[in-house]
């Protein structure tokens, strides 16, 4: 199995940052894509960036100059570093990464379990 831990969420106020990290542990050969998409209340989840393991990032027009997202191959990690938080990125942030875990099957998707990030006004 794989397990994806969230960790670096919380309470923040508006303006101020938070640094989010989620390492992938388990049995992993490669892992090409990691990510965080995140859900607001009342929401559907929602891509906020991605990155491959060649460090083409993409992100969504709401993190876009406000959010920097990288990764630590050998760590298996991903980070997300937000900046000027704002009350609407009130979520919880779920992290994302395709894994192979074996050279005959294809990589498969696996989640975190979640961190909350709140923004205060």
């Amino acid at each position: 199995q794989v397990q994806l831990l969230e960790s670096g969420g919380g309470l923040v106020q508006a303006g101020g940052s938070l640094r989010l990290s989620c390492a992938a542990s388990g049995i992993i050969i490669s892992i090409n894509t990691m990510g965080w998409y995140r859900q607001a209340p009342g929401k559907e989840r929602e891509l906020v960036a991605t990155i491959t393991n060649s460090g083409l990032t993409n992100y969504a027009d709401s993190g876009k100059g406000r959010f920097t997202i990288s990764r630590d191959n050998a760590k298996n990690t991903v980070y997300l570093q937000m900046n000027s938080l704002k009350p609407e990125d009130t979520a919880v942030y779920y992290c994302y990464a395709d894994v192979r875990r074996s050279w005959t099957l294809r990589p498969t998707d696996h989640w975190g379990k979640g961190t909350l990030v709140t923004v205060s006004s």
